[in-house]
């Protein structure tokens, strides 16, 4: 899984799969955006405002959490646009 943000275009992006052909992009919302194959397999979700979804009581950072052992990796997401 990899977790990617643009500050240029405010788009934060979380890849389960790389995209394969028969990938559709399906609009949610205004601010998310889902990419589905045909067989119900999520390759990845597209948040579009992202700042505004990403910021709030983690102050910037992005929470690694595993709920089975209690292991925790902040990792600081810088959301200020230039």
């Amino acid at each position: 899984m990899k977790f990617t943000f643009d500050t240029r275009y405010n788009i934060g992006y979380i890849r389960f799969h790389e995209k394969g052909k028969e990938v559709e992009s399906i609009k949610i919302s205004d601010e998310l955006v889902v990419d589905m194959a045909p067989d119900g397999t999520i390759y990845g979700i597209e948040l579009l405002n992202a700042n505004e979804q990403i910021k709030g009581h983690e102050h910037g950072k992005l929470l690694i959490v595993n709920e089975a052992t209690g292991a925790i990796n902040e990792m600081p997401i810088h959301t200020d646009l230039e």
